[in-house]
Protein backbone atom coordinates (compact mmCIF):
# COMPACT_ATOMS: atom_id res chain seq x y z
CA UNK A 1 0.00 0.00 0.00
CA UNK A 2 1.90 2.95 -1.51
CA UNK A 3 1.17 6.01 0.22
CA UNK A 4 -0.05 9.13 -1.88
CA UNK A 5 2.61 11.88 -0.75
CA UNK A 6 5.46 9.48 -1.45
CA UNK A 7 4.14 8.58 -4.86
CA UNK A 8 3.81 12.54 -5.44
CA UNK A 9 7.77 12.28 -3.90
CA UNK A 10 9.03 9.91 -6.34
CA UNK A 11 7.08 10.96 -9.60
CA UNK A 12 8.60 14.27 -9.25
CA UNK A 13 12.11 13.25 -8.83
CA UNK A 14 11.59 10.97 -11.81
CA UNK A 15 10.82 13.37 -13.65
CA UNK A 16 13.65 15.85 -12.58
CA UNK A 17 15.88 13.08 -13.51
CA UNK A 18 14.97 12.10 -16.97
CA UNK A 19 12.53 14.29 -18.61
CA UNK A 20 13.91 17.84 -17.38
CA UNK A 21 16.87 17.64 -19.14
CA UNK A 22 15.12 16.40 -22.47
CA UNK A 23 12.75 18.94 -22.31
CA UNK A 24 13.32 21.53 -19.74
CA UNK A 25 12.53 22.35 -16.28
CA UNK A 26 8.62 22.10 -15.62
CA UNK A 27 7.79 20.44 -18.92
CA UNK A 28 6.49 17.77 -18.06
CA UNK A 29 4.14 17.36 -14.49
CA UNK A 30 2.75 15.04 -11.88
CA UNK A 31 -1.06 13.95 -10.75
CA UNK A 32 -3.30 11.81 -9.32
CA UNK A 33 -6.17 10.91 -11.92
CA UNK A 34 -9.65 8.92 -10.81
CA UNK A 35 -8.91 6.00 -13.36
CA UNK A 36 -10.26 2.85 -11.60
CA UNK A 37 -9.10 0.20 -14.66
CA UNK A 38 -5.58 1.61 -15.43
CA UNK A 39 -2.76 2.13 -13.36
CA UNK A 40 -0.73 4.88 -15.00
CA UNK A 41 -1.14 7.56 -17.76
CA UNK A 42 0.97 9.47 -20.05
CA UNK A 43 -0.46 12.44 -21.29
CA UNK A 44 1.83 14.10 -24.27
CA UNK A 45 -0.55 16.89 -25.04
CA UNK A 46 -0.55 18.28 -21.92
CA UNK A 47 2.81 16.91 -20.84
CA UNK A 48 1.59 15.26 -17.72
CA UNK A 49 2.33 11.57 -15.95
CA UNK A 50 -0.88 10.69 -13.96
CA UNK A 51 -1.40 7.78 -11.79
CA UNK A 52 -4.81 6.49 -10.23
CA UNK A 53 -5.12 6.99 -6.87
CA UNK A 54 -7.38 4.52 -6.04
CA UNK A 55 -5.08 1.75 -7.45
CA UNK A 56 -1.99 3.50 -6.09
CA UNK A 57 -3.56 3.15 -2.98
CA UNK A 58 -3.68 -1.08 -3.53
CA UNK A 59 -0.27 -1.56 -4.54
CA UNK A 60 3.11 -1.92 -3.00
CA UNK A 61 5.96 0.21 -3.34
CA UNK A 62 7.74 -1.53 -6.11
CA UNK A 63 5.49 -1.81 -7.98
CA UNK A 64 4.06 2.45 -7.94
CA UNK A 65 7.73 2.84 -8.95
CA UNK A 66 7.99 0.72 -11.85
CA UNK A 67 4.31 2.25 -13.26
CA UNK A 68 6.03 5.61 -12.83
CA UNK A 69 8.94 4.42 -14.93
CA UNK A 70 6.91 2.77 -17.28
CA UNK A 71 4.96 6.40 -17.96
CA UNK A 72 8.19 8.36 -17.70
CA UNK A 73 9.71 5.87 -20.49
CA UNK A 74 6.63 6.71 -22.74
CA UNK A 75 7.27 10.44 -22.15
CA UNK A 76 11.24 9.92 -23.28
CA UNK A 77 10.58 7.64 -26.12
CA UNK A 78 7.67 10.16 -27.80
CA UNK A 79 3.93 9.87 -28.51
CA UNK A 80 4.85 7.50 -31.79
CA UNK A 81 6.77 4.92 -29.70
CA UNK A 82 4.08 2.93 -28.05
CA UNK A 83 5.28 0.07 -26.62
CA UNK A 84 7.78 -1.09 -29.27
CA UNK A 85 11.18 -1.34 -29.22
CA UNK A 86 11.98 2.38 -28.64
CA UNK A 87 10.11 2.54 -25.62
CA UNK A 88 11.20 -0.96 -24.81
CA UNK A 89 15.12 0.30 -24.91
CA UNK A 90 13.89 3.43 -23.37
CA UNK A 91 12.27 1.89 -20.74
CA UNK A 92 15.15 -0.64 -19.80
CA UNK A 93 17.69 2.09 -19.39
CA UNK A 94 15.93 3.59 -17.02
CA UNK A 95 15.23 0.70 -14.68
CA UNK A 96 12.26 -0.45 -15.41
CA UNK A 97 11.72 -4.20 -15.29
CA UNK A 98 8.01 -4.58 -15.13
CA UNK A 99 5.78 -6.02 -18.10
CA UNK A 100 4.15 -3.65 -20.63
CA UNK A 101 0.77 -2.91 -19.09
CA UNK A 102 -0.66 -3.04 -15.57
CA UNK A 103 -2.55 -6.61 -15.13
CA UNK A 104 -3.27 -5.99 -11.82
CA UNK A 105 -6.83 -5.76 -9.90
CA UNK A 106 -8.85 -2.77 -10.79
CA UNK A 107 -10.93 -1.29 -8.10
CA UNK A 108 -14.23 -3.21 -8.62
CA UNK A 109 -15.77 -2.29 -5.25
CA UNK A 110 -15.99 1.72 -6.98
CA UNK A 111 -18.09 0.23 -10.14
CA UNK A 112 -22.06 1.28 -9.71
CA UNK A 113 -22.78 -1.59 -11.94
CA UNK A 114 -22.36 -5.41 -10.92
CA UNK A 115 -23.39 -8.58 -13.03
CA UNK A 116 -23.54 -12.21 -13.16
CA UNK A 117 -23.08 -14.17 -16.07
CA UNK A 118 -25.64 -17.94 -15.46
CA UNK A 119 -22.64 -19.76 -14.21
CA UNK A 120 -22.16 -17.22 -11.89
CA UNK A 121 -18.92 -15.16 -13.22
CA UNK A 122 -18.68 -11.59 -11.67
CA UNK A 123 -18.75 -8.59 -14.06
CA UNK A 124 -18.23 -5.36 -13.11
CA UNK A 125 -19.05 -2.15 -15.27
CA UNK A 126 -18.13 1.74 -14.60
CA UNK A 127 -20.85 3.11 -16.94
CA UNK A 128 -24.63 1.46 -17.32
CA UNK A 129 -24.25 -1.17 -19.86
CA UNK A 130 -26.62 -0.23 -23.08
CA UNK A 131 -26.85 -3.84 -24.51
CA UNK A 132 -26.75 -7.43 -23.66
CA UNK A 133 -23.51 -8.76 -23.34
CA UNK A 134 -22.28 -12.31 -22.71
CA UNK A 135 -19.86 -13.86 -20.52
CA UNK A 136 -16.00 -13.86 -22.06
CA UNK A 137 -15.30 -16.88 -19.79
CA UNK A 138 -18.03 -18.87 -20.60
CA UNK A 139 -18.02 -18.30 -24.45
CA UNK A 140 -15.90 -16.64 -26.64
CA UNK A 141 -18.43 -14.64 -29.06
CA UNK A 142 -21.33 -13.15 -28.23
CA UNK A 143 -23.79 -16.02 -26.59
CA UNK A 144 -27.38 -15.83 -25.55
CA UNK A 145 -27.15 -18.99 -23.31
CA UNK A 146 -24.68 -16.57 -21.15
CA UNK A 147 -25.77 -13.49 -20.87
CA UNK A 148 -24.88 -11.36 -18.23
CA UNK A 149 -27.58 -10.27 -15.77
CA UNK A 150 -26.50 -6.50 -14.88
CA UNK A 151 -27.73 -4.41 -11.68
CA UNK A 152 -26.81 -1.08 -10.05
CA UNK A 153 -25.03 -1.86 -6.93
CA UNK A 154 -26.45 -0.03 -3.73
CA UNK A 155 -24.19 2.87 -2.24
Amino acid sequence: MAELPRVRVWAEALIRMHLDPLFGPGTWTFGFDHAKRRAGLCNYTDRRITVSRHLAARFDDDEIHQILLHEVAHAMAGSTAGHGAKWKRTAREIGYVGERTHDGEIAKELAPWIGYCPAGHEHVRFRRPTRPTSCGKCARGFSRAHVIAWQQRER
